[in-house]
Order: C-alpha cells, then sequence, then structure tokens
C-alpha cells in the first residue's frame, strides 16, 4: 500500500460492520502499516445504526476523523441515504444489493452492487453476509494477503469460535469471486 485509504462501514446493529472495520484496522498493523477503527454507535447495539471508519496508511496518521471516504460499504438503505455524497471523486461504493433495492447511481464513483444476504443465505449461514461484503472489498483492494487476513479472523474470532473461521473464509472467498466478475 503506497497511500493513505479511508474507508466508512455502515449498516444496521448486529449486521456485522464493527467486525469488517475490525478486521482491516488489524490487517493494517499486522501488514505494518498505521491503522484507525473508529467506530459509532446508535442508541440501540441490534437494529440501531452502526457505522465506523477506517483508516490505514504506510504513514503517520493524524486523526481518525474524515469528511469523505475512498471506498464506502453499505450494508442498507439508511446507511447508503446518509453516507452516499461522503465519497472521493474516483472512490467506490460496494453495497449489499439483497437489502438495497434499485440501482445505486453516482457520478465519477465506481459502484459495486452484492447481493450478500442471499449468498450467504445459499451458503447456509445468513451471519456471513458481512464476510462476502468484505471479501468484495478485499478482491477490489489488493492490500492484504489470504494469510493476513485468516490470521486476523483467528484473533478476532477467539479460542472460543474457531468453529465458525471456515465458512467465514468461505464467505470472503465468495465476495472476492462475485465482484472479479463484475469487473474493475
Amino acid at each position: 500500500m503506497n497511500k493513505t485509504k479511508r474507508i466508512t462501514i455502515a449498516g444496521f446493529g448486529g449486521q456485522g460492520v464493527m467486525m469488517i472495520g475490525q478486521v482491516l484496522a488489524y490487517a493494517g498493523t499486522e501488514a505494518e502499516l498505521n491503522s484507525l477503527w473508529y467506530p459509532s454507535y446508535g442508541p440501540e447495539t441490534r437494529g440501531g445504526t452502526a457505522n465506523c471508519s477506517v483508516t490505514i496508511s504506510p504513514s503517520l496518521i493524524n486523526s481518525p476523523v474524515f469528511s469523505k471516504a475512498d471506498s464506502l460499504i453499505v450494508l442498507n438503505k439508511p446507511s447508503l441515504a446518509k453516507y452516499v455524497d461522503k465519497v472521493v471523486e474516483g472512490g467506490e461504493i460496494i453495497y449489499n444489493s439483497s437489502l438495497i433495492d434499485g440501482e445505486v447511481k453516482k457520478d465519477k464513483v465506481r459502484v459495486y452492487p452484492v447481493p450478500a444476504n442471499d449468498m450467504a443465505a445459499e451458503l447456509g449461514n445468513t451471519k456471513v453476509a458481512n464476510m462476502i461484503i468484505l471479501g468484495a472489498y478485499l478482491q477490489l483492494n489488493d492490500d492484504f494477503s489470504k494469510e493476513i487476513i485468516e490470521e486476523v479472523l483467528k484473533h478476532i474470532l477467539g479460542a472460543n469460535k474457531q468453529q465458525y473461521l471456515e465458512i467465514n473464509l468461505k464467505a470472503i472467498r465468495l465476495g472476492q469471486e462475485f465482484v472479479s466478475k463484475l469487473g474493475k
């Protein structure tokens, strides 16, 4: 990675918004980059709004706050409405097209619809929709090796949830495969 990346991730509480942000921030640290993860929760935990900002950089990061993201990852329609105009020109929007109906259009921004909930249901576990979206991001932004992502997931899942590692890795691969067919 040779430049700073600013990523906004947003959705409802319980959709795995924070986990996507944590994986990216930890991966930045594992890749010996500077990274910041800045979470923001609505008044409820599940069902309320949740978003986080991640900054990953080869140089020092002065602030976790930024006005526009290079990448916007949105998991629901209210989050898309709130953040769609907060993406830099030339940036990207990756969105869960299972929950956001209609085509998202934004001038001078690349847009990637990913039917994450539908794909997760086909995989047999709807809770990994966030990992499918993460896989799409990782395919579009080749910043971290597969090994780094696997190590980070092992750490985040902890000893008590290692049985979920393989399904999460499979979901990431599905997201990568899906978006590779869309093209950059």
